[in-house]
């Protein structure tokens, strides 16, 4: 008669074949789609007022998980009355990691138009994305304030979400 533990041995090493036949359904992938708007603050050597909206995908895994945005918005100072756009995107390779990207940027004091390209670091967290950076714009003779170095908080609220299956190559 066959004991007990050895019993429960070749009950454990057939489910162990059994899952590892099924590996592929057991940690499915999925991808995240959200859509959102963000509202949020900038400072460097001016303050700025930001509004845009995000578009944000991301692969989720058990490892490597990734997240990718794409965004638009305007700032404004108010006080030296200066009009800016950014498109930016940026990346982030983990699921607690530094994003990494950059923006493309125009401003504006409504006589003069600079535009430039800007790296950006950061980090992202619960709903706030802060971000550093640096604005390389293009030389003027009198339209120099803008922000070169800055800091950006970001509170980026998303409105919907679709979430999809990745399917299994066969």
């Amino acid at each position: 008669m066959i004991s007990f533990k050895k019993k429960l041995l070749l009950l454990f090493i057939l489910m162990s074949f059994n899952l590892l036949a099924q590996k592929k359904e057991l940690f499915p992938k999925f991808n995240v789609i959200k859509i959102g708007t963000y509202g949020g603050i900038q400072r460097g050597q001016y303050t700025l007022l930001e509004i845009g909206g995000e578009i944000q995908w991301k692969k989720l895994r058990l490892k490597k998980a990734k997240s990718n945005a794409l965004n638009l918005g305007f700032n404004y100072n108010l006080i030296e009355n200066v009009l800016g756009y950014d498109l930016g995107y940026w990346h982030r390779g983990s699921l607690i990691g530094l994003t990494y990207g950059a923006n493309a940027c125009l401003r504006t004091d409504f006589n003069e138009i600079r535009y430039g390209i800007s790296p950006v670091i950061g980090y992202k967290f619960w709903l706030l994305h802060l971000q550093t950076g640096y604005y390389f714009l293009t030389p003027t003779a009198n339209f120099e304030n803008t922000n070169s170095f800055f800091v950006s908080l970001r509170l980026v609220i998303m409105s919907k979400k679709k979430m999809r299956r990745k399917k299994r190559k066969n």
